[in-house]
């Protein structure tokens, strides 16, 4: 079944179709959450509120818009709503706690290269996780959905509601945040 299969189903009150939506996003979903919040057990629990909350709005859902960007619109609302609720501050400002190094992203899997190459890899991905993490919330965000999930630029404006321009420019100043912090912290590359 198809995933607009799936969501009609669903829309038309078969929950059996949120299982199968379930299966097909979850992997999508948690990590986008655990980017944000950065805590497992904060990242499970929004991942089922996201959940609920779908079954809750689908008849709301407009069948001519994406439907990942109709779920990670929610997902991120939830995850927002949550940060602000736990950290008032602002959200583009950058993180100073000690994140747990090991994240999804340091899990990365390879086409079988050899050992050596296999830690080198892990290094490199903890590093750039490492980084990632110090980023404000603002372009972590737009880096994990336009990397991690591969969205389109208009895609992820469609999940944060703001301007193409907007995405653009916190993209360009995410990466250049990303940047700076990897050469300060590990030289730069040669």
């Amino acid at each position: 079944m198809g995933i607009d299969a799936a969501v009609l189903q669903l829309r038309r009150g078969d929950l059996a179709a949120l299982s199968t939506l379930i299966a097909r996003y979850q992997n999508r979903v948690y990590r986008y959450l655990m980017r944000l919040v950065r805590q497992p057990a904060e990242a499970e629990d929004l991942f089922q509120q996201t959940w609920l909350r779908v079954a809750e709005k689908i008849r709301s859902y407009d069948p001519e818009r994406n439907f990942d960007a109709w779920l990670f619109t929610l997902a991120r609302n939830l995850a927002f709503d949550h940060l602000r609720r736990i950290q008032p501050s602002s959200l583009d400002e950058p993180v100073d706690d000690n994140a747990p190094e090991e994240t999804r992203l340091s899990r990365l899997a390879t086409s079988d290269p050899g050992p050596r190459d296999q830690l080198l890899a892990g290094e490199r991905a903890r590093h750039l996780a490492a980084a990632l993490e110090t980023l404000p919330v603002i372009y972590r965000e737009v880096l994990s959905l336009r990397f991690e999930e591969e969205m389109k630029i208009e895609e992820i404006a469609d999940v944060l509601g703001t301007p193409l321009s907007t995405v653009k420019s916190r993209l360009r100043r995410g990466l250049e945040q990303l940047r700076r912090t990897i050469e300060a912290s590990y030289g730069k590359a040669k």
